[in-house]
């Protein structure tokens, strides 16, 4: 069994992020600047969205957190939105999710210049990558697509079963795994809450990638001898026992799965660090996309 270690690739792409904006800096062209846009105080998102601002820096990236408060309008926040869409210094920039529940998410996130949406969610991106155009893969699946690659597990001709068919992370995976390119050429099974014989649908998949949010969901009766497994739940369970007063579980019952696995993603520490490693990726080629279209 090969542990899938997402800190220590996404530690790799940051490095290597690094270098390249060095040497724009050395040709005297623009820097990569990444804006995140913080709605209230949610202490995972802050977390999440500091975590990102850091790596901005760790990589060379001009960073800016705009926060603003919850009881903001939904008016207020897409003028924030269209301001940024037209700062020329703002290349790429994310709306941190949940927002409160007076404001429409998809209203926000349809008000973005797709030519900045880094994280992949708006519509335009989504269309061009069902297209194979020049667009932002969504963080999190390109995130997974970089992990398989670096460590490269084939995929070609393989079965490939999706727990979980949200926008942000089920749904294009599956699309993603199905394409031709070196990660995918997989047959795809996306598989859902009303799914019926799920166990029986994940014992014949040759990849798993479990994305439904549900703690311990997959246990090692779904899973068959030598399947990659990939992780992408992370849930607070109360645990007294801990400093923190809780501890981070997957989606998969990792203990009893991961010696049935050839290769398997840990919790924390494999596909979260990808993410944030993706979100660079697609702010370094924000510039370059905007020429392209």
């Amino acid at each position: 069994m090969t542990l899938l270690d997402g800190k220590k690739t996404s530690e790799d792409i940051r490095k290597e992020i690094a270098v390249k904006v060095a040497d724009l800096k050395k040709a005297g062209k623009k820097i990569p600047h990444l804006a995140a846009v913080l709605v209230g105080s949610n202490g995972a998102s802050l977390t999440y969205v500091n975590a990102k601002v850091k790596a901005c820096e760790e990589v060379g990236f001009g960073s800016t957190l705009v926060q603003l408060p919850e009881t903001i309008s939904e008016k207020d926040l897409l003028l924030k939105v269209k301001e940024l869409n037209e700062n020329p210094d703002i290349d790429g920039y994310i709306v941190q999710l949940p927002l409160p529940k007076h404001i429409d998410e998809h209203k926000v996130t349809m008000a973005i210049d797709w030519t900045k949406d880094v994280d992949g969610f708006h519509p335009q991106n989504l269309g061009r990558m069902l297209l194979n155009l020049p667009c932002f893969l969504p963080a999190t699946p390109y995130g997974i697509v970089q992990l398989l690659d670096r460590y490269n597990v084939e995929t070609s001709g393989k079965h490939c079963v999706v727990i979980g068919r949200s926008h942000i992370v089920g749904s294009p995976m599956s699309i993603l795994m199905a394409r031709n390119s070196k990660v995918g050429n997989c047959t795809v099974t996306l598989t859902h809450s009303k799914t019926k014989n799920l166990a029986e649908i994940c014992r014949s998949g040759d990849i798993l990638i479990a994305a439904l949010g549900k703690a311990e969901f997959l246990t090692a009766d779904m899973v068959k001898q030598g399947a990659v497994v990939v992780d992408v739940g992370i849930t607070r369970v109360d645990d007294p026992s801990k400093k923190s007063g809780f501890k981070l579980l997957g989606d998969v019952k990792f203990d009893e799965v991961a010696p049935k696995c050839s290769f398997i993603t840990p919790v924390p520490g494999g596909v979260g660090p990808m993410t944030i490693a993706s979100l660079m990726m697609n702010t370094l080629q924000a510039i370059e996309l905007r020429t392209k279209v």
